[in-house]
């Protein structure tokens, strides 16, 4: 007795053609596929790369790659990559930006196969392309987040301690490290919403004050650090003079305008020192900074 359910196989009627299948698997198949002879024109191009074009098979056959979905920069480089494949019969992965027919910018990642004639000589490429666009934009945001400060959107400690020992590899660096006067007061007072607003309205003026060359991190609680890429201490003692400007401005706050400041310690980090000296360093001259403010302050 057979017993009929949804479990039981598929009886096989007839053996499958390989010629058959390999025909369907390009038809039904995502990735784009696509061969060109030497000169690279398109001597087949799959439903998947047709509908990238927005070209039918007629009207992408013949032409040249280059013109169809090579960005326009990328051309040159795209001829002698096939130049160089066809006459060396060695092809290589790759990744490359394509544009589709709509305009718009994808990443294809490439696995290149040269194919060969009857008497072994290279006519042509083969190419699988996988379009890994999305795959590419969330590991940047992975990166981006395992970077990034999630309060206040600048920098985080591990960030800044990469980008200071690649810069005190190099030709050394500048560093200010500023920490917010009266925060504690503001936090324990308002509670620690308003708290979190105050450091995010922190770090952005000290963006805008530092610039696009600089970086900017939160080192941790309400201290923050602005690398510099140069180890000028003019320069640094005017840019910590605006950051003391900028952030002794009042901040918005639940009862009106409340004013912190902020204490700012500079250092030059010379080539070869090590990350932790030059923090260090900085640091304390951020406390010096900090006594004297003290000392100045009117008595009641």
């Amino acid at each position: 007795m057979t017993v009929q359910g949804a479990s039981s196989p598929r009886p096989r009627t007839s053996a499958q053609d390989p010629v058959d299948l390999a025909h369907t698997f390009v038809q039904v198949v995502d990735a784009l596929l696509c061969i060109v002879d030497g000169d690279g024109r398109i001597l087949l191009g799959n439903p998947a790369l047709q509908r990238f074009t927005g070209l039918d098979e007629d009207q992408l056959m013949g032409r040249r790659f280059w013109d169809v979905w090579v960005v326009a920069d990328d051309i040159p480089q795209a001829r002698e990559a096939v130049r160089a494949a066809v006459a060396s019969g060695q092809a290589y992965a790759l990744e490359a930006d394509w544009v589709d027919g709509r305009g718009e910018l994808h990443r294809v990642a490439l696995r290149n196969t040269i194919l060969l004639d009857d008497d072994g000589r290279p006519y042509a490429i083969a190419c699988v392309g996988i379009d890994v666009t999305a795959d590419r934009a969330r590991e940047a945001r992975l990166r981006h987040q395992t970077r990034t400060d999630l309060l206040t959107g600048v920098a985080n400690r591990g960030a800044l301690f990469d980008a200071l020992r690649a810069r005190l590899d190099g030709s050394g660096c500048g560093l200010l490290f500023c920490d917010l006067d009266d925060f504690k007061t503001v936090n324990d007072h308002y509670g620690h919403g308003m708290g979190d607003q105050l450091l995010a309205e922190a770090a952005t003026r000290l963006v805008e004050v530092a610039g696009p060359d600089h970086m900017v991190a939160r080192f941790g609680g309400d201290e923050f650090v602005v690398l510099c890429p140069a180890g000028d201490e003019h320069e640094l003692a005017a840019l910590s003079a605006r950051v003391v400007t900028r952030l002794g401005m009042p901040f918005p706050g639940p009862e009106g305008p409340l004013s912190i400041g902020v204490s700012v310690g500079a250092a030059v980090g010379r080539s070869g020192e090590s990350a932790d000296a030059v923090i260090a360093r900085a640091d304390r001259a951020m406390y010096g900074a900090k006594s004297t403010q003290r000392r100045r302050a009117p008595r009641d």
